[in-house]
């Protein structure tokens, strides 16, 4: 009889135990979540990305659906709204017109205008990836879920020199896209565009990359586009480029239009470069670049033989920004630069982007020729300015 008070007595304490323990894991939980929800400065969190954990190709798809179904909900719709302010004709200036039509005729108007674009949830924490030129200049952003919600959000930070710009929400459950865990993107890969061309709503479009790495094309100031043929029409810049399993690869950022429609010329920033540009924005609110403070152009056959060079290569340097660390380091217009860190400059998109992989404060090695022969100079790089 004891023995059975025994065990019975043994179980109950261990159920309340085992119940006690449960609910301060539970209200830690929760704690945790909140905190989570309601931190949106930069550098105060670690943002959880999801990444594929698929590691071999998979078997040929006979549908897309599925992976349209993993990626969609996280694609969101943008709508934008910004005040402009109509300047008053030079007639309104001039007294004798405002005495006969009065004052307040003169006064400057102002008028609502919207505009609507594509974005992509990357975190479960609210964070959403999209183009800067889609949140350009507005006063306020409203992001729609494909779930039917709505929420306002804030800009935590942009970066023009790569059009792209990063979102924040606060709402719970979201759905977050997963991140291809593979750089390799190859000419012939089927991919897939998620968003919201015309305002008509959430719109998938077929195709394959065409081209990697595309660049000089005037869209931003660094360029290493994916070239698709996957039909991307306004409204669709900052949606989703995708793989075949529903993975991201890309943000839709442009077009190759004569009439302002598709035409199988459509460019997304790989998630490579749109990945390190997000972690930057939102551990310290911008992106760290290296600049030198050249204006530069290509060399061409006729200017590497006055300069006695056997290859064309490198870059001549049209201007020097005063007080720069190109002017501190002694370099002058009419020099050539022909390697940095000891690496071969092809071009001037070639040398953007050797220098701008150098954090500011750190020193590069210069070399190159000028009238006077080959020279070597240190130049120590400071942080980019922005860029409008």
């Amino acid at each position: 009889m004891r023995v059975t008070k025994l065990i019975t007595f043994i179980i109950q304490f261990a159920t309340i135990g085992l119940a006690a323990a449960f609910l301060i894991l539970y209200f830690q939980s929760e704690k945790g979540k909140n905190e989570t929800e309601q931190t949106t400065k930069p550098g105060t969190e670690i943002v959880e990305l999801i990444e594929s954990t698929r590691t071999v190709p998979d078997a040929p798809l006979a549908s897309y659906a599925p992976s349209v179904k993993l990626a969609s909900p996280a694609v969101v719709n943008i709508q934008t709204t910004k005040i402009i302010t109509e300047k008053q004709h030079p007639l309104m200036n001039d007294p004798m017109f405002r005495q006969f039509f009065g004052d307040s005729i003169g006064e400057p108007r102002k008028r609502m205008e919207s505009s609507l674009g594509s974005g992509v949830i990357v975190s479960p924490q609210g964070y959403i990836l999209t183009n800067h030129h889609v949140i350009k200049a507005a006063d306020e952003i409203m992001i729609a879920l494909k779930d039917g919600r709505t929420a306002k959000a804030t800009v935590i930070g942009t970066d023009p020199d790569t059009d792209l710009a990063v979102l924040h929400i606060k709402l719970k459950n979201l759905p977050a896209i997963t991140l291809s865990k593979s750089n390799k993107i190859e000419v012939g890969d089927v991919v897939l565009a998620i968003g919201n061309p015309f305002g008509v709503g959430q719109t998938v479009t077929s195709g394959i990359v065409s081209a990697t790495g595309r660049n000089m094309l005037g869209i931003s100031t660094f360029e290493n586009f994916i070239q698709t043929d996957a039909a991307i029409n306004p409204g669709n810049s900052g949606g989703a480029l995708i793989n075949a399993y529903g993975e991201l690869i890309g943000i839709n950022t442009a077009i190759f239009s004569k009439s302002g429609g598709s035409q199988g010329i459509g460019f997304a920033i790989p998630l490579s470069l749109a990945k390190n540009v997000l972690t930057q924005i939102i551990e310290f609110g911008h992106v760290k670049r290296g600049w030198l403070g050249v204006a530069i152009q290509n060399m061409n056959a006729e200017l590497a033989n006055s300069f006695g060079m056997k290859q064309v290569f490198g870059v001549i340097i049209n201007g020097v920004a005063e007080k720069g660390p190109a002017d501190k380091a002694g370099l002058k217009p009419g020099d050539v630069i022909t390697h940095i860190n000891d690496t071969k400059v092809e071009n001037t998109h070639h040398l953007l982007n050797l220098v701008s992989q150098v954090l500011p404060g750190n020193k590069i090695a210069v070399d190159g020729v000028n009238q006077d022969g080959k020279f070597s100079v240190k130049a120590t790089v400071i942080q980019r300015p922005k860029q409008e």
